[in-house]
């Protein structure tokens, strides 16, 4: 089957990368760190590369991974640990 032969892109198309879908977990970690160090910019970046479901579900993937770390490190629970970094009381 012929297939017309593709046709000369302009140099600005030529200059610019092309874009692909981001890494949801990789794009869960520059937006929390960014979030943690206050960089907006960043932040929104990292945001802009997946949908808001795929971020959100990268930054709870993100949060238990860390809260399960932090109650091991600590010799806790997960339910102590949270509540702990939550500023909450101890229930």
């Amino acid at each position: 089957m012929w297939t017309p032969p593709e046709r000369p892109r302009p140099d600005s198309e030529r200059a610019r990368p092309a874009r692909r879908e981001g890494n949801l977990f990789e794009a869960a970690a520059v937006y929390v760190a960014a979030c943690a160090d206050g960089d907006e910019r960043r932040g929104a970046e990292a945001a802009s590369g997946v949908s808001q479901e795929a971020l959100s579900f990268g930054v709870n993937e993100l949060a238990c991974r860390a809260v399960i770390a932090l109650a091991r490190e600590r010799d806790e629970s997960p339910y102590t640990v949270t509540r702990r970094l939550l500023g909450l009381p101890a229930a």
